[in-house]
């Protein structure tokens, strides 16, 4: 069986080496960069390993890169900072995973096995029951972020997704509505409106996407012009819709402020 090749992104030069050296020890085919530039420039590998903080860039804009070539491998953040903001941000760039140093190589090697299993051509979609991946995010939320009002079903709804895979559609949403809504955002879980299925509509009470920018807010790379100072939206409604397609589900606007992911049944 061909071992895993894993890239390892980190510019202190003694972690890159011993993080190298025991992932070559746990069985990986281990190439390392020492900063963004050298990463975009390095061979495809089966899994990355990011430092957010690199000397030339920021981890999640590598990241972004990467996605926008095409690059479907997990990617694995690693960071000094265990901040709920920077663990949103990095799954809205396309991050799989999140680990904070100090770093153990045992969890390391246990995240990439099980990130390479998900992504592996026999990956099954799987399903989730939706209230639970809302919770485990709604956790994560910034205690200084605008309100986050969860509206649960009476009834639970189950997706023909991974938890994962809806994890990392709703985390670019939750994470523009955060910076965009003036008091409170709304994630509301509900059956599908057509046919079998369910839904989950992210809202936030901002000024909205401006009517110019509606057609191509789910473009790669697309930012509409700045609400409440911060721009939007980069690559990350870009790979959810991509995500929510690619397991047979959609990724919508309605109106100004809300985002509805659909997805089949469970």
């Amino acid at each position: 069986m061909t071992a895993h090749r894993v890239l390892i992104v980190e510019d202190d030069h003694q972690l890159r080496a011993a993080l190298a050296r025991g992932l070559r020890e746990e069985g990986f085919t281990v190439s390392t960069a020492a900063d963004g530039a050298s990463a975009l420039r390095a061979a495809e590998a089966d899994a990355v390993v990011l430092d957010i903080r690199l000397p030339d860039s920021d981890g999640r804009d590598v990241c972004q890169a990467l996605r926008a070539r095409g690059m479907d491998a997990p990617v694995l953040f690693l960071t000094a900072h265990d901040a709920l903001v920077d663990r949103l941000s990095g799954f809205s760039s396309g991050g799989d995973d999140y680990l904070a140093k100090p770093i153990h190589l045992a969890e390391l090697a246990a995240r990439l096995r099980a990130a390479l299993r998900r992504a592996g051509p026999a990956h099954v979609p799987g399903r989730c029951a939706l209230s639970d991946v809302v919770a485990d995010l709604a956790a994560l939320w910034p205690a200084t972020a605008p309100g986050l009002a969860v509206q649960t079903p009476a009834e639970e709804l189950t997706a023909g997704a991974s938890p994962e895979i809806v994890e990392r559609i709703l985390a670019p949403l939750l994470d523009n509505a955060r910076r965009h809504a003036a008091t409170t955002v709304t994630v509301r879980m509900e059956p599908g409106a057509v046919g079998p299925g369910v839904r989950i509509v992210v809202h936030d009470d901002g000024a909205g996407v401006p009517e110019p920018a509606r057609d191509q807010v789910f473009e790669p790379g697309f930012r509409a012009e700045p609400a409440n100072g911060h721009p939007g939206a980069g690559l990350g409604l870009a790979l959810a819709r991509r995500l929510a397609r690619s397991v047979g589900g959609d990724l919508t606007l309605e109106g100004k402020t809300a985002f509805a992911v659909s997805l089949p049944p469970g």
